[in-house]
């Protein structure tokens, strides 16, 4: 029973991260080409557009790195583990 909970919890983890750097990735590339063809339309705002693209970006980020500390706490200080 043992190890059966440590290999989903250490499958869990593999997941929390995966798939949170997949959704990251994702969204600051849509991010990113949506700031490049707002920038292309009206150069005039590309300050402004990319001080928020940046905000968004570390936004982004900042969620997924909270599900890594998750996925990292669960792995090294296992609540559920007795």
């Amino acid at each position: 029973m043992e190890n059966n909970v440590l290999g989903l919890v250490a499958l869990a983890a593999g997941l929390i991260i995966g798939l949170g750097a997949v959704g990251a990735c994702i969204g600051i590339g849509i991010m990113g080409s949506k700031y490049l063809e707002a920038s292309a339309r009206q150069p005039e705002l590309m300050n402004a557009l990319q001080t928020k693209m940046f905000l968004l970006a570390g936004l982004i980020d900042a969620a997924f790195l909270i599900g890594v500390g998750i996925a990292m706490m669960f792995a090294f200080a296992n609540p559920f583990q007795s």
